[in-house]
């Protein structure tokens, strides 16, 4: 989680300073506002939680391999983000999304407080891209995505000047 959290000072250090306005600045029609990056990182995350807490509470114990998640920053690779994470066109403050996404992170401590790792090296859920990864390597995962849609904020941040 050592690595999430600097991920995500490292987001809120990048948009600092920059108006609301800016924030929901549509640069080109199919292109993500740095709002809308921040909405959809807060569904992926809350997405997450809600899946481990569903394994496990109904997840059969399944050990997988583990999974080079850490490509999950190569922004040469597109992926579509499934429907479920696709952020609104809604206006939104940077206090409503950092709102949001305080509620998620906080949401996926108090789970990670009420469990063992070794309970959730050993239950798996599915990811669109990489197959079946265990629930430590989804937490892992959390981090390396936001770290992908920082450079995408830094791309989106250029553009805005």
């Amino acid at each position: 989680m050592e690595n999430n959290s600097k991920i995500r000072e490292a987001i809120w250090e990048s948009v600092n300073g920059l108006t609301d306005d800016q924030l929901n600045q549509v640069l080109e029609e199919g292109v993500w506002s740095i709002v809308q990056v921040l909405e959809h990182l807060y569904l992926m995350e809350q997405l997450v939680v809600d899946g481990i807490q569903k394994k496990l509470k109904e997840g059969e114990d399944k050990i997988v391999k583990l999974r080079p998640i850490h490509r999950t920053v190569d922004r040469s690779i597109k992926v579509q983000a499934p429907q479920s994470l696709v952020p609104t066109n809604n206006f939104q403050t940077i206090e409503q999304l950092k709102n949001k996404l305080s509620q998620s992170r906080k949401s996926l401590l108090t789970l990670l407080d009420s469990v063992n790792e070794e309970v959730l090296a050993k239950k798996a859920m599915h990811h669109p891209v990489f197959g079946e990864l265990s629930l430590v390597q989804w937490i892992s995962f959390v981090g390396f995505h936001e770290q992908r849609h920082l450079s995408q904020i830094e791309e989106i941040k250029e553009l805005l000047k």
